[in-house]
């Protein structure tokens, strides 16, 4: 088992809370936009925020992996970017990570209402290969694509 560690180091570990999910079966495409879009926000607003893209009541613009990708209304007023979807799947795993890095807080000693992300990432998981046998003899691929997530939170003041 090969050993890991958090892509962020920091010296002083008591005002902060960690957490980190691997093998979330969701694209890294859609994991990124994600957590692009929640890093910097106080953890409140974040949940707040996912809640409302699992309703499907708000839309994660999408940046990078934005072709053939539709402008949703409001967007762009808010987050200053026109293109975007409602990676619902991404938002309930991200959100379950969101809940135990609270969780991880509280357990600290810190406050809940005072913790704001400040380093959120997804890096790519491992791809389980797999093929389905077609007509004459071929085959075509079924790649189940995964991402790790991690997650660090400040309390401030």
């Amino acid at each position: 088992m090969p050993t890991w560690h958090y892509s962020l180091k920091l010296r002083d570990e008591s005002k902060i809370a960690k957490a980190v999910l691997f093998d979330v079966p969701v694209s890294i495409k859609y994991m990124r936009e994600i957590a692009a879009t929640i890093k910097g926000m106080k953890l409140a607003e974040a949940e707040k925020f996912l809640e409302d893209v699992i309703r499907l009541k708000q839309p994660v613009p999408f940046r990078r992996y934005h072709g053939k990708v539709s402008h949703k209304k409001g967007l762009a007023d808010k987050f200053g970017w026109p293109s975007g979807r409602y990676p619902v799947k991404g938002a309930r795993y991200m959100l379950e990570l969101l809940r135990t890095v609270k969780a991880n807080a509280e357990n600290k000693g810190l406050n809940p209402e005072k913790l704001v992300i400040i380093h959120v990432v997804a890096h790519k998981g491992p791809t389980l290969k797999r093929y389905m046998p077609r007509a004459f003899g071929r085959a075509t691929p079924r790649f189940r694509r995964t991402s790790h997530l991690e997650v660090v939170v400040r309390e401030v003041d």
